[in-house]
């Protein structure tokens, strides 16, 4: 197996899988392991296609574009503008999303040791890590691997554990009252176009950057492969006592012990994914919208801050909206960039979909219907 191949691999997966993870749990045992099984295999089909648009699109154009640039270029002034504001939204969201998680998962590490709330926990994560985005420090990229890996081989450990207390009887099929809930969650969890760009640049020669193709297909099987299994795992185990952040709800039936590793890699990959957040949501704001440094880390890190004081603190509820913001605005401009750049591109791209136009509309379709769904339900 090639060398550019296999980091394509570990740095799409790594992108993919993180806090997202924790909810699909919650969010399959509501709905019932049909609906959200289904929300898998659709979602995961619909991102799959996405992410080979947005590598096309990549390929076509010859300026080192991000989303906001692509965006301005085939769609013009407006089409920036909306991706600009579902980046502000979708990450400010996503780091209150992380805000949440972290005060939890510190709470299970740190309680024993310390007489604090589940606030001032998640006070001291938000002020930790909004230290480092104000100094401008950055993940290195072998520090983020190594936690991605210890991440991934602590949640095999958990489902381990898990297997000799599964019981079927507390799966539940179908639950017609959640049936849409998985939704917004399930497309947080699936979505990593903005790894796209970067290992394209990886990818040198016009043989390697044929194999992004390759990549793309390999991690959205092996990470729906592994939502299906982590999801049925825990549900067989908790049953109806799985909680929203699926670590604690575990702690009755694996013991403190097991769940205190599971949280410790937990934060440290949450910490990692905040500091990327938070330092691109900085540069959003000074480079996009000219912002002074200062203001800019000020308003990055102080925004999810605000939404929890204000008593957004539902982690699911905070992941499902992020999900349909981000996952139904940017994959539509995504496909309309994809049916643009097939005839103003300006160079010729290593690999090509021949995709009809029907097939367009019907995603767009779908991620408009189960943002309606999710955000009326």
């Amino acid at each position: 197996m090639k060398k550019s191949f296999l980091f394509g691999l570990s740095i799409l997966i790594g992108t993919i899988v993180g806090a997202g993870i924790f909810g699909i749990p919650y969010v399959i045992e509501r709905s019932g392991i049909i609906p959200g099984f289904f929300y898998l295999l659709v979602l995961g089909a619909a991102v799959l296609l996405i992410h080979l648009f947005f590598a096309e699109i990549i390929l076509r154009t010859k300026d080192r574009c991000r989303l906001p640039g692509l965006a301005q270029k085939y769609l013009g002034e407006r089409g920036k503008t909306f991706v600009l504001i579902s980046v502000v939204v979708g990450v400010t969201g996503a780091l209150l999303a992380y805000l949440i998680l972290g005060g939890e998962f510190l709470e299970i590490l740190l309680s024993p040791f310390l007489d604090l709330s589940q606030f001032q926990f998640t006070l001291i994560f938000w002020a930790l890590l909004s230290y480092f985005i104000f100094r401008g420090i950055k993940v290195i990229a072998p520090a983020e691997f190594v936690t991605n890996l210890v991440f991934f081989m602590v949640v095999i450990g958990i489902l381990f554990f898990c297997l000799p207390k599964f019981d079927l009887s507390n799966v539940s099929i179908f639950n017609v009252s959640d049936v849409f809930l998985p939704f917004g969650v399930i497309l947080f969890s699936l979505i990593g176009w903005s790894a796209i760009p970067e290992i394209i640049d990886f990818l040198k020669l016009p043989q390697e950057k044929k194999e992004i193709r390759k990549i793309i297909i390999s991690s959205t099987l092996l990470i729906v492969i592994f939502y299906v299994f982590f999801a049925l795992a825990i549900i067989g185990v908790a049953g109806k006592n799985v909680s929203e952040d699926t670590l604690s709800g575990l702690i009755p039936f694996l013991g403190p012990q097991i769940i205190f590793w599971g949280a410790l890699a937990a934060i440290i990959t949450l910490a990692d994914s905040f500091l990327v957040l938070g330092l691109y949501l900085k540069n959003t704001f000074v480079y996009d919208l000219k912002l002074p440094k200062g203001l800019a880390t000020l308003v990055a890190c102080g925004l999810p801050l605000i939404l929890f004081m204000l008593g957004f603190r539902s982690f699911i509820a905070t992941l499902g909206f992020v999900g349909t913001i981000v996952g139904a605005v940017e994959g539509i401009i995504i496909i309309l960039i994809f049916r643009k750049a097939k005839g103003l591109g300006d160079r010729e791209p290593e690999c090509c979909l021949r995709v009809p136009s029907l097939l367009l509309y019907f995603l767009i379709a779908v991620l408009v219907f189960g943002a309606l769904a999710q955000l009326f339900t």
